[in-house]
């Protein structure tokens, strides 16, 4: 796969220098938006998979990383800022992704951090190349996405993700989910403790993540598991030991 990076200091979203990752896959080119901030010994943060998943939720940490480090931050294809095309987004592109990217942005060993969901895609990936991580950091790690985690059989899952990607009802149900009200609940109820984070300037920036293009496809893909980087718990499990054992030899 060819791939190409153009760098931009428009948009910046965490201080740094935007970057463009120009992705190959399939047959077909995606753009990728990334930030770099800092110098140093080169570290990745995976942001954690949600509606409003982008970089800048990753903005603090990275600000306080980048005295030290040069702190690399992602916006997975499908959020962010990243292009959001119609794919059937499962777990095969985004490790082919984080694959992909990393090859082609560092030419040194890294520290990667990953948050969420997207733990499970760190740890196959620092199995598979244990040359190129120095250091892997786990933030608040799952594998669940809500639907599974609610109990929903696959087939209601698979109904509820085709209903969310078809062209009428999928977007007005995507709407629903997404109003700046129902985001404001979401965070109250599931993210932060503090109200007063929830400020209307915060809540605008999240509904204006959602109202991208094309923004539905990869959320609904979370919400319903099909970006699960793994199927069970006990898989979760054997990623971490066999990490472990990877370590200790």
């Amino acid at each position: 796969m060819t791939t190409a990076t153009n760098q931009s200091q428009l948009n910046s979203s965490i201080g740094g220098i935007k970057n463009v990752y120009n992705w190959n896959f399939s047959a077909k080119q995606y753009q990728i938006a990334y930030e770099t901030i800092g110098e140093g010994n080169p570290l990745l943060l995976l942001p954690a998979f949600s509606t409003v998943s982008s970089r800048t939720e990753m903005k603090a940490i990275a600000n306080l990383l980048a005295a030290r480090y040069q702190v690399t931050v992602l916006d997975w294809l499908g959020f962010g800022e990243s292009q959001c095309p119609p794919v059937d987004y499962n777990p095969e592109l985004f490790q082919q992704l984080l694959q992909d990217f990393v090859q082609s942005v560092f030419k040194s060993p890294i520290i990667l951090i990953a948050a969420g969901h997207t733990s499970g895609y760190a740890l196959k990936f620092a199995q598979d190349n244990p040359a190129i991580i120095n250091q892997l950091i786990l933030i608040a790690p799952t594998w669940q996405g809500p639907l599974r985690a609610m109990g929903l059989a696959d087939g209601g899952r698979k109904t509820v993700e085709n209903l969310v990607r078809s062209p009428v009802i999928g977007q007005g149900l995507y709407y629903l989910n997404t109003t700046p009200s129902f985001l404001r609940f979401m965070y109250k109820r599931h993210v932060y403790v503090d109200e007063t984070k929830l400020t209307p300037e915060f809540i605008a920036q999240k509904h204006q993540l959602t109202s991208k293009p094309g923004r539905r496809y990869a959320p609904a893909a979370f919400v319903t598991g099909a970006i699960d980087p793994v199927t069970n718990r006990e898989e979760f499990l054997q990623l971490l030991e066999a990490l472990v054992m990877n370590v200790m030899l």
